[in-house]
């Protein structure tokens, strides 16, 4: 499977995947070297590209080993958004590895949001956190690229639902 967190509330992933053994797709900017040694101290093996830099490779190196049993993780909207709109490449890949999309969000509260272009959510010490976990997407391996247009506009709004989902579980 493909876990995929929007980068606003990539933290917990992290964490809450430690035990997993999750190879995780890191950009190779700066912000993407936090990432990967935060995640290397978790047990995340990384890919490292994204769409600007080193992406080509990283992507099959990610294909390769989804099709090899590995499962992994992504930031579909990273690693500089625009926020909450999931790349097509999340879409090829999966399909191209044969695995499903997971869609993966949190909420916490307390939480502090951050004024960034992710809206960045760190949970407070000692906060309530509200997991959810969406149901796998299973790509189509023959797909035009209309359809696959399609299903990414179908998965992105699944995941921008969940997010919503999670935050109104503390409002209620």
């Amino acid at each position: 499977f493909l876990v995929a967190i929007w980068h606003g509330r990539f933290f917990l992933g992290v964490y809450f995947f430690r035990f997993w053994r999750l190879v995780a797709l890191v950009s190779q900017h700066l912000d993407g070297e936090m990432i990967a040694r935060t995640g290397k101290l978790f047990g995340f093996d990384t890919v490292r590209g994204s769409s600007t830099r080193g992406g080509k490779e990283a992507f099959h190196q990610m294909v390769d080993l989804l099709k090899s049993g590995s499962s992994g993780i992504i930031v579909p909207d990273g690693p500089a958004g625009p926020r909450h709109k999931l790349k097509m490449g999340v879409i090829y890949m999966a399909q191209q590895a044969g695995v499903p999309i997971v869609p993966f969000t949190f909420s916490a509260k307390p939480a502090i949001v951050f004024k960034s272009w992710d809206r960045y959510m760190l949970p407070k010490p000692f906060a309530k956190v509200f997991i959810k976990i969406g149901a796998p997407i299973w790509i189509p391996p023959k797909s035009a690229n209309r359809e696959l247009v399609k299903i990414k506009q179908q998965v992105e709004s699944i995941m921008i639902k969940q997010e919503q989902q999670a935050d109104a579980h503390f409002s209620e």
